[in-house]
């Protein structure tokens, strides 16, 4: 029942930032929510999470120190704050939740196009 929205994506020159945000719709109980991305030809990789189960936050190292991720207080809503852009971010960016909480992501949204340019 629950429904993933991604929206924020562009295109922006290296140096830039990009706010992406993603909402869960159809219910509003707390679960783990993630982005990940996939750049074409490659396989999807972790980008980060915030786990209320484990009660923290994780990165990947490829982006620690230049992206941060938050939760709404309200509702079930995730947003990655992406700054100091790369080429080599450019990927599509796909929310994704642990809606079961059962260690792993069963609901995932469309996804957002998200390219910088050098």
């Amino acid at each position: 029942q629950v429904q993933l929205v991604e929206s924020g994506g562009g295109l922006v020159q290296a140096g830039g930032s990009l706010r992406l945000s993603c909402v869960a719709s159809g219910r509003t109980s707390a679960f783990d929510m993630a982005w990940f991305r996939q750049a074409p030809g490659k396989e999807r990789e972790f980008v980060a999470a915030d786990s209320w189960t484990a009660g923290r936050l994780d990165y990947a190292d490829s982006v620690k120190g230049r992206f941060t991720i938050s939760r709404d207080g309200f509702k079930n809503a995730v947003y990655l704050q992406m700054n100091s852009l790369e080429p080599e971010d450019t990927a599509v960016y796909y929310c994704a939740a642990d809606v079961r909480k059962r260690g792993q992501y069963d609901i995932w949204g469309q996804g957002t196009q998200v390219t910088v340019s050098s």
